[in-house]
């Protein structure tokens, strides 16, 4: 899938590629302009992902291409087992959980995950979880607890879903109920925001020690598409609401809502997948080593500490 904003990179390497065929089926020497070409692509490229505008860096985020959370967590543990249910109502798949081993650690793993193609998106709800999602996620951080395992969360969602059938089971009462819980874990707890994070759904799973965001993603209670369906009455003003959200990782960061930025390739997650899942791996890795020398107690009082100091001002 081609982004507007990424078309004039791709002219030029079209041009380029049609210089190397030149090159190689005839005797013509373009060796100095192909290497001149390449120099201004990668130029192009640094100038153009360095400048993105709030609302390209959704785009970004949103790329069919991308990593999911099921992507990572099978690119970086050894042996990965998922499991299912909150043993109350049934499965939701949008809220994918399960035990896995970094480096000979055990981790608990959850993130809501999305669909590749049509089938799977309906399966995947899009990515949106019912209460079922959210009580399978806080039942698996409960069982981490148990036996002492720590907890990293990979969120990805547009948004809890918002149905008639979701709100009749409490989808309210079901993200309060983890926000409340997951401050008092005494394991250590990551949350890495991977593409969309948007409003209580990406909140449900988000309450951790450390919040960590991809170069490329978004944070905020509500899409730039709804929000200027808000405001305007019409999603054509979305790339202004997407300014005015102030949504980016760079936007949280000064904010100090998050405590990290992980770096992507250049282009995105989905340029180099392998690449960007190794250094996942090294963020979680660090920031566990980091977080498993702390007291449990004083983990839990710097958690608490963090999230009730956002927002707040001293005079």
């Amino acid at each position: 899938m081609l982004l507007e904003f990424e078309q004039p990179i791709v002219r030029l390497e079209e041009k380029l590629a049609e210089m190397k065929e030149l090159a190689e089926h005839s005797k013509v020497n373009v060796s100095e302009d192909i290497k001149s070409l390449e120099k201004k692509i990668q130029t192009l490229k640094e100038e153009t992902y360095k400048n993105l505008t709030r609302w390209q860096r959704v785009q970004l985020s949103r790329h069919p291409e991308r990593p999911y959370t099921l992507d990572y967590i099978y690119s970086i543990t050894d042996d990965f087992i998922e499991l299912f249910g909150d043993r109350t109502v049934k499965d939701d798949k949008a809220m994918v959980g399960g035990l896995g081993t970094l480096d000979g650690q055990t981790v608990m793993f959850i993130g809501q995950q999305k669909g590749r193609n049509t089938k799977q998106r309906q399966m995947r709800n899009f990515g949106m979880a019912n209460p079922e999602g959210y009580r399978k996620a806080l039942r698996l951080m409960k069982m981490a607890e148990k036996f002492n395992i720590p907890i990293v969360t990979l969120i990805d969602t547009p948004g809890a879903y918002p149905g008639f059938e979701a709100e009749e089971r409490g989808q309210g009462e079901a993200i309060a109920r983890n926000i409340r819980d997951m401050f008092m874990l005494k394991v250590p707890v990551i949350c890495i925001i991977i593409g969309e994070g948007a409003s209580g759904g990406a909140l449900g799973i988000a309450i951790g020690d450390r919040v960590l965001m991809l170069e490329n993603t978004w944070y905020s209670v509500i899409s730039p598409e709804s929000c200027s369906s808000i405001l305007w009455r019409s999603w054509d003003y979305k790339e202004q609401a997407a300014e005015a959200l102030k949504l980016t990782a760079q936007d949280m960061k000064g904010f100090g809502l998050i405590d990290g930025i992980i770096k992507e390739p250049l282009g995105g997650a989905h340029r180099n997948i392998q690449w960007m899942c190794n250094e996942l791996k090294k963020n979680i890795l660090d920031e566990l080593k980091a977080l498993s020398a702390m007291d449990a107690n004083k983990r839990i009082d710097s958690r608490i500490e963090k999230f009730s100091d956002m927002g707040s001002v001293i005079e």
